[in-house]
């Protein structure tokens, strides 16, 4: 280690090295209080950091909140890269809430996102991901729950939300995937880094980035600060409310099925903190209040929702 720092960054050399304990995507490391070193393990990891590097490059001038810069980049192995980037301000949003004007900040996110031009993101190479499915996520998450019910691990959903339409049999609600933008892919908690106020003040590891649907990011949002929240910024950012409820329902079969696999499949992810997402997701928003339609696009006379209600302005 020491000797790819005196490589890499020699006035890093001989600064205390720790381990980052959250997450396990990486084997991620703590450079004294200013840098983060981050392996690549196999070589499509080394393929994701490289277009990371170059996407963070491109993007940073459009987003409203920090992104880290690559300081140093090469390989510790062949062909597998290291990066050692700058370390912000802030602590994972699992640690410190959101305050209203950090729900600014990821509105001003998800609207520097969806602002990217073809021409912005030209030569980076960004792959591909069609919409998930709603329908298999669906019979996946019903079993799901019916298994974690019967158990007595989960009862139905937190108290205060809305039964969902595959546990109570009403017609889906309507939604629909809003235009492919540029999404992050995986807004899970430990890539938002909060201040103290509340404020956010950077989103880390770009490397599974994406051309897709946005509805992605703010299911992400929704285990990480709350589905209200979530909405919320979606709605300021300009998405409707159909793109909203596939957001919404993402989240929560995901957390369902996720609850499961930890609970009965390989999943090795702390219990405790998919239990927290999942109570973050099935929240409830003013999307719960409206009457479903049962179509996939909106209906004449559908009766609507505010469904920004207030914060982010």
């Amino acid at each position: 280690m020491q000797s790819l720092l005196r490589r890499a960054l020699p006035g890093a050399s001989g600064t205390r090295v720790e381990l980052v304990d959250e997450g396990g995507e990486h084997s991620t490391w703590w450079i004294g209080t200013r840098y983060v070193l981050r392996f690549a393990l196999d070589e499509s990891g080394s393929r994701r950091q490289r277009r990371e590097r170059a996407l963070r490059d491109v993007i940073r001038s459009h987003l409203a909140v920090r992104v880290p810069t690559s300081v140093a980049f090469g390989e510790w192995a062949p062909r597998l890269t290291y990066t050692i980037d700058t370390r912000l301000p802030g602590v994972s949003a699992e640690l410190q809430p959101v305050s209203p004007a950090g729900e600014r900040d990821l509105a001003r996110l998800l609207t520097g996102l969806r602002a990217l031009s073809a021409d912005d993101i030209a030569g980076l190479d960004l792959p591909t991901a069609p919409p998930r499915p709603l329908d298999a996520l669906r019979k996946a998450a019903a079993a799901a729950a019916t298994r974690l019910t019967a158990d007595g691990v989960l009862d139905g959903v937190p108290d205060g939300t809305r039964r969902p339409p595959f546990m109570t049999g009403a017609p889906e609600w309507p939604t629909r995937p809003a235009p492919v933008a540029v999404v992050h892919n995986d807004l899970k908690g430990e890539h938002l880094l909060v201040a103290d106020s509340g404020r956010v003040c950077g989103v880390l590891d770009w490397t599974d980035a994406v051309l897709g649907d946005p509805a992605e990011d703010i299911a992400g949002l929704a285990i990480s600060v709350g589905a209200p929240a979530a909405i919320r910024a979606a709605a300021h950012a300009g998405y409707e409310p159909p793109a909203c409820r596939r957001a919404l329902l993402l989240a929560r079969y995901d957390t369902l099925i996720l609850l499961a696999d930890r609970l009965y499949g390989t999943d090795g992810s702390p219990l405790s903190l998919l239990r927290t997402q999942h109570a973050r997701a099935w929240h409830t928003t003013p999307l719960d209040t409206t009457t479903p339609t049962g179509s996939s696009t909106p209906t004449t006379g559908t009766p609507t929702t505010d469904i920004r209600n207030d914060p982010p302005a």
